[in-house]
């Protein structure tokens, strides 16, 4: 494990350690989470606690084409249950994010420091937020980092004040960068909510292909 400092750079994905943890330290500067994202390291960690940067060697990855959606989502989306907009209410999709109980997890790893990184990439025009609306109400949605010219979106995180809010906008968000090119959605980690819709893990290097 690498300890990091002022130094802009990381070491190759290929060093982490078991559990996925590549480097400690630095910061979440626009130009060093870019430089993050670009060579399939994210950051990961608690608050009050140093940054840990990770590159799991299983990833979890969505291929547009295979997304599933499931008898029950599809009359939802014929009766368009809810107005989705992109990039129209960043700020409120991450703070919502952070504020959402996750089961087995005491308080939030969206910090205050974290939040405002990925607001400011946001001003960027790297972090992407897609919003689900319902009468005027924010009621889910999700963030994450838009790699146009690598065809990856990095999903961060997702919420929903709605029953199938955050899964309507997740896949409103796949259809609407398809048509831009999408190539991979980075989940990152496993989940069994993911794997619903057709996500799958694939290995380090695999993933890592994607973004060469």
């Amino acid at each position: 494990m690498v300890f990091l400092t002022s130094e802009l750079w990381f070491p190759h994905p290929r060093h982490a350690d078991e559990s996925g943890i590549l480097a400690v330290g630095g910061d979440l500067s626009a130009e060093r989470l870019i430089l993050a994202y670009r060579n399939g390291i994210f950051p990961w960690y608690n608050e009050n606690e140093p940054i840990l940067w990770w590159s799991p060697e299983e990833r979890m990855v969505l291929f547009p084409e295979k997304l599933h959606i499931s008898k029950s989502m599809r009359p939802l989306l014929n009766q368009k249950k809810f107005e989705v907009t992109f990039n129209q209410a960043f700020e409120q999709v991450i703070k919502a994010c952070a504020a959402t109980p996750r089961k087995g997890q005491n308080g939030t790893w969206l910090s205050d420091q974290m939040m405002n990184a990925y607001i400011n990439l946001h001003q960027k025009g790297y972090a992407h937020s897609v919003e689900a609306w319902q009468d005027n109400e924010l009621v889910g949605g999700l963030y994450g980092i838009y790699l146009k010219s690598y065809g990856v979106f990095c999903g961060e995180s997702m919420f929903a004040h709605q029953s199938n809010a955050s899964k309507y906008a997740f896949i409103k968000m796949i259809e609407y960068y398809k048509s831009k090119g999408l190539k991979l959605v980075d989940c990152q980690i496993y989940t069994r909510h993911l794997e619903r819709l057709g996500a799958e893990t694939i290995d380090r290097k695999r993933f890592l292909n994607f973004l060469k």
